[in-house]
């Protein structure tokens, strides 16, 4: 098996999610893949919903191991992104074409997608161009929120994908025509002279 803690898929080897991918996933990167959507839909299907509490950071890292194995990476997992303060993403890929590009995922949204909405409008405060999806295994409310952003309602998100339809074929499909990076260290203030007492 691939360690997926030593990729960076997983957190620590002791970690509740990491026994779970041991225990139930051992072969994730390498099973037989037909669609995006069926691949995480199956997965996600052999987990059941166990402990609630775990429930986001499994999908999240199963949306993780698809994007690895459709070669779209660098991934960066909880992520911080200057001068937006106070967010923390749960999935970004940085783009040489929009910079980045956020994937929030929850299993169900209920009222979370409006957080998603603030969070990618104080995004594109920094980042003009950058994209934010939202990714669920709620459908209705997939539907719903859709409706939302189609009416002007929602603006900080490009569009919520349900993740066991085609919607996610399309996104995997869509991202995998990024050129992805690390992007650079950006220096907090640059001037052409400083004056100081000294």
């Amino acid at each position: 098996m691939t360690n997926l803690t030593e990729i960076g898929l997983l957190p620590s080897r002791a970690s509740r999610t990491s026994k779970i991918f041991e225990e139930k996933y051992s072969d994730i990167l390498t099973r037989p893949m037909t669609t995006p959507s069926t691949f995480i839909k199956q997965a996600w299907g052999e987990y059941m919903q166990g402990a609630s509490s775990l429930n986001g950071s499994v999908f999240e890292t199963l949306v993780s191991c698809l994007l690895f194995r459709n070669l779209i990476t660098p991934i960066f997992v909880q992520t911080e992104i200057t001068f937006i303060p106070n967010i923390i993403f749960d999935l970004v890929l940085y783009s040489e074409e929009c910079g980045p590009i956020i994937l929030s995922v929850k299993t169900s949204l209920r009222e979370r997608y409006k957080q998603a909405d603030l969070e990618g409008m104080m995004l594109r405060h920094v980042h003009r161009h950058a994209l934010s999806y939202l990714i669920t295994a709620d459908e209705k409310e997939a539907i719903k929120v859709n409706k939302k952003i189609d009416q002007g309602s929602v603006l900080g998100i490009d569009k919520v994908i349900y993740a066991f339809g085609k919607d996610m074929d399309t996104l995997i499909d869509s991202l995998t025509n990024f050129e992805y990076k690390i992007p650079q260290k950006v220096d907090v203030l640059t001037a052409q002279r400083v004056v100081t007492q000294t």
